[in-house]
């Protein structure tokens, strides 16, 4: 394989991870557009959602494109019980509270998981043939055709949602300036909620996606977290596009530094690249909700 050709793989298999890691940045903006706070149990949504998914197919015999939205409305309704149970009744406490429940129910997700399903590694077949592609040398399994759809249909779904319905405007307004929009009668609890809900989801489409490929266990929640939140602080908190570019260009350097003598350390590019910017551009790379919002001030 020529040098081009090497550059051409890690770079494709960058942007696979990438994809993964700007939907878990995603997660994070959804729920702190609407509330302020950090949820550190993001990563274990997605951890949820491939589980669930191994779950289903391997002791159930699902399909596994049937797997796929059970396991996405499964790990929703958990995310709907960690804003009721959790959040809910701590709601007047200050962030860092609220932001302490999310690493409770962090802990308790991965341990229950642990539980339930073990400390082994699970896998899950792949949505189509494993027969690679080749691309100017470079190849390519289908499923990672499947992770990018995913990502592209869930960016333009999100998008159509919160540009174009009522509903996703009124979670804006509510991002914006809670109080007003509660005089105009939007309900700031059920906009939280259902910020939880699409946090979820979006958390679990990606874990059922990526688990063909790089297999699941109870631990790996954590550090695709992780990711996800370097590449959130990266694309600017509050903008959860810009997240997802973050996490494209964080996949791509991981991939590149994973193809380098630096491969041992691969795993800490996105700690780095997150204190890079917090020392550089603290408001990322693009301005978030956050920024804007203090910049018309």
């Amino acid at each position: 394989m020529s040098l081009y050709s090497q550059i051409l793989q890690f770079i494709l298999t960058g942007l696979t991870v990438g994809s993964i890691y700007g939907l878990v940045a995603v997660g994070f903006n959804i729920i702190y557009n609407s509330t302020g706070i950090i949820n550190l149990a993001q990563g274990e949504f997605v951890m949820l959602g491939g589980m669930s998914a191994v779950w289903l197919v391997e002791s159930l015999h699902v399909p596994v494109f049937l797997a796929f939205p059970i396991s996405v409305l499964m790990v929703t309704i958990v995310g709907i019980l960690m804003e009721t149970l959790a959040i809910r009744p701590v709601k007047k406490a200050d962030v860092l509270s609220m932001i302490i429940c999310t690493v409770g129910a962090s802990v308790f997700l991965k341990g229950l998981v642990m539980f339930v399903w073990g400390k082994q590694t699970h896998a899950l077949p792949h949505f189509s043939t494993e027969n690679a592609i080749f691309i100017a040398g470079a190849s390519i399994l289908p499923q990672t055709l499947w992770v990018w759809g995913i990502t592209a249909l869930i960016v333009f779904g999100l998008w159509l949602f919160f540009d174009k319905t009522l509903l996703g405007k009124a979670m804006r307004a509510c991002s914006y300036n809670r109080d007003a929009a509660s005089l105009v009668g939007i309900s700031a609890t059920k906009m939280v909620m259902l910020s939880f809900a699409l946090s979820a989801a979006v958390g679990a489409a990606a874990g059922v996606a990526i688990t063909p490929m790089t297999l699941m266990s109870y631990e790996r929640g954590t550090m695709l977290g992780l990711k996800g939140f370097a590449a959130g602080i990266l694309g600017g908190l509050g903008n959860p596009f810009g997240g997802v570019v973050a996490g494209l260009m964080i996949g791509v350097l991981e991939g590149l530094a994973a193809g380098s003598r630096l491969s041992h350390y691969k795993d800490a590019v996105a700690l780095v690249v997150l204190l890079a910017m917090l020392f550089v551009r603290p408001s990322g790379l693009f301005v978030g909700a956050e920024a804007g919002r203090l910049k018309k001030h």
